[in-house]
């Protein structure tokens, strides 16, 4: 929209100059801001798609060449041809993976579609309802702003969830190649560049569409006196994506988890075959899961932290009439921040691919984490440019002026004398305490560390203490995280109040594409080993698949504690959006007020009933898996014992259990979520909110972080258990009788003997891998968004909350001063 269109408040501070120079100045200035967020989004998910070329180069049939006469005579033989049945039933697992995929986004997809109608619906009329009687301008933009969010979310689930199978054959198919080192490189490339095309088209497509909502809205109200409610109808964008990352984290974890503990149980405990056996039932019906819940779930999930994070910087902003009146592009400096960050990440992205490939096994961990510590180093080298050309650099974070409040040395938060160095530092805190975050949940996850070491080594004395040792672990790892996340909001705080909260938030989304790349890449590569060992494919070509998935779970783990972080930061900086939208805390909040600290109480127990509520439905789900497997094996005859010439497996029955069990069990946790800041908004006041979200946010964080940090620790603690990592010392049995050999003390000669699928410590380590598994990839994952979208919701409702009896809700709860 042309300035005049969207009356640009930069006039308010346009030095004494001609008309004609001073709409030229705010032309070009307008361009170049504008060109600023457009060409980087844009150029990402360019970028995306180039990256999706490179993947469908990548063929699914081995090469052939016709002069090459030992490969002729090698075509003739038998062991040729049954490679050829090989690939053939790699490109069937390729395409049965294809379609659950899609069965389950269709049919997920329905449900989605209803839910954004009949509450976008509902919304044009609840937000309207505003203090002094309707503003429904403001209701039909912010629930458009809703819809767009949702189906935004939605065609990024779709685009991850669509790559990431089309990627995990591929994967398989280089992992053939010859020499080994090309094998090793471009089975990484493959899986690294199809984890980048999501990474980079949600970036770009998130950024893009917003910019656009936005501009299109400023033609609606005049900046320079409605910036707050331009941007509160703007924060529908935010709701909406999170609403259905609710669905897709929930979901597609229950989905997972279903098939994943239901496979695990009837193929290794039950049946006694191998993980991934082509002989289970629920094979398939996994391997979709894999992508449900970790590519379509954590991109809708990261898509929401960066819409929802962005929003609440742009509400508190507003609240400030010197950030509105230093001009647009100081108002909209938040996307600038995620603008910057794809062209970094791209830049970095290469690094993994052509500069530092992977060679061999033991560099491909190397690899990704150097991919993070470079985007992180590069946004931080980026960034202060960025700040020192938007920001003013002194300012009130207030309805008044910096020279009219700040004056007779107060000393607040509120009064920033040095703009850009202070947004730098609360970038740069989120920046590199997110990956500090990261790194923390490896050392705990990672089996390369004396932590998930000793959970193994617990094993010995069966499956009850490893889950003790587990659990112990999970508590324990939240120490670091929650300290430095305390560190990042006293700093952020300290140095710009709420909004250096928001921008923290953002500077730990600043390497958004790259995080999602990474977390993308875990699953392509866990489908890529299940169609290895499904298709009967060379067990070098496992042992590839195996590696890259193992680095994969350990990048996996990071994702997760980044995208609990992040989820943090998010719901701090919304809550604060909400507490300076209402004036909250311009009376203060007495934490002692009885319904200020029954809510805080109330909020701290809602994410064990939301955690109980998905846990129940993944065991619920996961009885049907099995008494479904198991009726298979019993009715389908030389299935379990792979009899040549028996009927196949029926994939598509376990596949139908697991999506409708997921879409049936998703809806009451999230109703819960939805409903719980709603209903205590409207009957018991702002006050009685702000201790519901931060009773949520206090309580949550924990619990999600020891929740997937116990549950990847179980199952790295099976892995390290599977590849012989674990001695354990033994009594020494004489060859001949059996019996055991004695020192001359009576006491036994102890041998070290190394443990292996199928001893005992497997079997208790396989225990405690199915108990961590919806913890890890269901109740954990899904916390993030019941803090975030607790306070999106409660920011996009408070001027209905405020027209209830100023505030006090239905029951006139009196806001009491401390």
């Amino acid at each position: 929209p042309a300035p005049s269109q969207r009356a640009s408040p930069r006039s308010l501070h346009t030095p004494a100059a001609g008309p004609a120079y001073c709409m030229a100045e705010e032309l070009l200035a307008d361009f170049m801001g504008s060109l600023l967020i457009v060409a980087p989004a844009v150029i990402g998910m360019v970028f995306a798609y180039w990256l999706y070329k490179k993947v469908a180069k990548i063929s699914l049939y081995p090469r052939v060449s016709s002069d090459d006469e030992l490969l002729m005579r090698r075509m003739e033989s038998q062991e040729f041809n049954g490679e050829q049945d090989s690939f053939q039933k790699m490109r069937q697992i390729y395409r049965d993976i294809q379609n659950g995929a899609k069965a389950f986004l269709a049919a997920e997809y329905r449900m989605c579609v209803a839910f954004i109608a009949v509450f976008g619906f509902a919304m044009i009329f609840v937000v309207a309802h505003v203090d002094g009687g309707w503003d429904f301008k403001v209701g039909t933009l912010t629930a458009f702003s809703f819809v767009v969010g949702g189906v935004t979310s939605m065609v990024s689930g779709y685009i991850g969830m669509m790559i990431a199978v089309f990627t995990n054959a591929r994967c398989t198919m280089s992992a053939t190649l010859t020499p080994e080192s090309t094998a090793w490189r471009e089975s990484f490339n493959s899986a690294f560049r199809g984890g980048a095309v999501m990474g980079f088209a949600l970036s770009g497509l998130g950024l893009l569409v917003m910019y656009f909502l936005m501009c299109l809205y400023v033609s609606a109200f005049e900046v320079a006196t409605e910036a707050v409610k331009l941007f509160e109808c703007i924060a529908g964008f935010g709701l909406g994506g999170s609403a259905i990352a609710m669905f897709g984290r929930v979901g597609g974890g229950i989905y997972t988890k279903a098939a994943d503990v239901g496979a695990d149980l009837a193929g290794k405990v039950v049946a006694g075959i191998p993980e991934d056996d082509p002989r289970n039932p629920a094979t398939i019906a996994d391997n979709v899961g894999d992508n449900v819940g970790d590519v379509a779930g954590m991109g809708s999930d990261l898509f929401g932290s960066f819409a929802e994070a962005t929003c609440a910087a742009l509400v508190i902003a507003a609240q400030s009439v010197d950030l509105v009146g230093a001009g647009w592009d100081t108002l909209i400096f938040p996307l600038y921040i995620s603008s910057v960050s794809i062209l970094v990440c791209m830049a970095t992205s290469f690094v993994a691919t052509d500069l530092r490939p992977v060679r061999n096994e033991a560099s491909i961990e190397e690899v990704l984490k150097t991919q993070l510590t470079l985007s992180t180093l590069g946004m931080t080298i980026v960034m202060y440019p960025v700040c020192a050309m938007f920001m003013p650099s002194e300012f009130y974070l207030g309805p008044k002026t910096f020279t009219s409040t700040c004056v007779d040395g107060l000393v607040s938060s509120k009064c920033v004398t040095m703009g850009p160095l202070s947004a730098f530092c609360c970038i740069a805190a989120g920046l590199w305490g997110g990956l500090i975050i990261g790194f923390v949940t490896e050392y705990f996850t990672s089996h390369t560390y004396s932590p998930v070491r000793e959970v193994a080594r617990a094993t010995e004395t069966g499956a009850a203490t490893n889950i003790i040792y587990g659990l112990a672990l999970g508590y324990k790892s939240t120490v670091v995280p929650v300290t430095i996340l305390a560190g990042i909001v006293f700093i952020a705080f300290s140095l710009m109040d709420t909004y250096g909260v928001a921008l923290a938030s953002l500077g730990m989304l600043g390497t958004l594409s790259t995080c999602l790349a990474i977390d993308v890449y875990g699953p392509i590569c866990d489908n890529a080993g299940g169609i290895a060992e499904m298709a009967d494919l060379p067990e070098g070509v496992r042992e590839k698949t195996d590696a890259l998935d193992a680095a994969g779970n350990t990048t996996a783990a990071i994702g997760k504690g980044f995208a609990i972080g992040s989820a943090a930061l998010v719901s701090l900086a919304l809550t604060s959006a909400f507490v300076t939208r209402t004036t909250v805390l311009e009376r203060g909040v007495n934490m002692l007020n009885p319904v200020v600290f029954a809510f805080l109480l109330i909020g701290s127990m809602l994410p064990y009933w939301f955690s109980a509520m998905t846990m129940k439905s993944v065991g619920v789900a996961a009885m049907e898996m099995v008494k479904e497997v198991k009726r298979q094996f019993d009715t389908i005859p030389g299935l379990l014992e792979g009899t040549p010439g028996h009927g196949p497996p029926d994939h598509a029955r376990c596949i139908k259990i697991s999506t409708d069990a997921s879409l049936r069990e998703m809806v009451p946790p999230a109703c819960l979520v939805m409903s719980a800041p709603i209903i205590t908004g409207a009957f018991f006041g702002v006050e009685a909110v702000v201790g519901l979200l931060a009773g949520g946010l206090v309580s949550g964080v924990q619990l999600a972080i020891s929740a997937s940090n116990t549950g990847g620790a179980w199952d790295n603690a099976k892995k390290f258990v599977e590849k012989g990592g674990l001695f354990l010392d033994m009594p020494k049995l004489d060859e001949n009788t059996g019996e055991v050999i004695r020192n001359v003390d009576g006491t036994p000669v102890l041998v070290s003997t190394r443990q292996r699928k199928g001893s005992e410590c497997h079997k208790a380590a396989v225990v405690g891998d199915t108990v961590g598994d919806p913890l890890k990839d269901t109740s954990g994952p899904a916390l993030n968004i019941l803090m975030k979208l607790m306070a999106i919701i409660s920011l996009v409702f408070a001027d209905f909350f405020m027209s209830i009896n100023n505030g006090q809700g239905y029951l006139n709860v009196p806001r009491q001063n401390i």
